[in-house]
């Protein structure tokens, strides 16, 4: 599929989503939206990918939800175009393959929102973070106040959704917001090292555990464990477990088919 603001390539079995946007810091407007859930349904059946990157061209990753548009929406507009965000996001976010985040400049509102729906956030030292929404008079709509908290805390998810607080890279990683910082030259070449080093093991097993992290946490210590028993009981069912095993009793790389 062609896109007009998103960029998809692919090295290996490394995919690379790329927010074309620069002229607009990579905004998010209802036709940017569209594309982002169309990307993921590529990726989704894409075999030959087991890792997705997520980046911004220009200096933004993405550095909000389209203002312009959003100014001249009635209530039943706006709903429908968080309801939009809301759907691509959390198409992303439940995808059985990895997503890692590539933040190399503004996560602001919305890019705060899409970087919070991937797996994991790796941060340029020039990213900034924020959900500064109610400087203009609304709350965060693709999800901010609800993934936030999980990442940092009540209380530090309050404190920066109530003031509007940009932080900086530094202070992301100290409160757990992203997972590794690096030297903006240096953000596509640690990304990409971390999906190489997931695309190297059993893609089933990667899989499962990312759906068994996902459920267990919105889920009671109980109903997380049966999850997690089912699944683990379930990789003994494929190929690449059996393959796994052997190949670590015989003191050799495995050979995993995905299968």
């Amino acid at each position: 599929m062609e896109f007009k603001h998103l960029i998809l390539n692919k090295e290996d079995n490394i995919g690379v989503l790329r927010i074309n946007r620069p002229e607009a810091m990579n905004s998010l407007n209802t036709e940017v939206l569209k594309e982002l859930l169309a990307a993921v349904e590529q990726v989704k059946n894409d075999e030959d990918i087991y890792v997705l990157i997520l980046t911004g061209e220009g200096k933004a990753f993405v550095a909000g939800a389209d203002i312009s548009e959003m100014s001249t929406m009635d209530s039943v507009q706006a709903r429908s175009f968080a309801e939009t965000g809301l759907k691509a996001f959390r198409e992303m976010e439940i995808m059985e393959k990895p997503v890692i985040a590539a933040v190399n400049g503004f996560a602001l509102g919305g890019g705060c929102e899409l970087a919070m729906a991937c797996d994991i956030r790796v941060a340029s030292t020039k990213a900034k973070f924020g959900q500064p929404e109610v400087g203009l008079g609304v709350t965060p709509g693709f999800g901010g106040t609800v993934r936030l908290s999980r990442h940092v805390g009540l209380a530090k998810a309050k404190e920066l959704i109530y003031t509007g607080s940009i932080i900086k890279a530094d202070e992301a990683l100290q409160i757990g917001l992203v997972n590794r910082v690096a030297e903006p030259e240096d953000l596509m070449g640690t990304a990409m090292e971390m999906a190489k080093m997931i695309a190297s093991n059993a893609q089933l097993a990667v899989r499962y555990s990312k759906q068994s992290i996902n459920r267990s946490f919105e889920t009671d210590m109980e109903t997380g464990m049966e999850i997690e028993r089912n699944l683990f009981g379930l990789c003994f069912s494929t190929e690449d477990q059996k393959e796994g095993m052997k190949a670590f009793g015989e003191k050799r790389r495995p050979e995993f088919k995905v299968k």
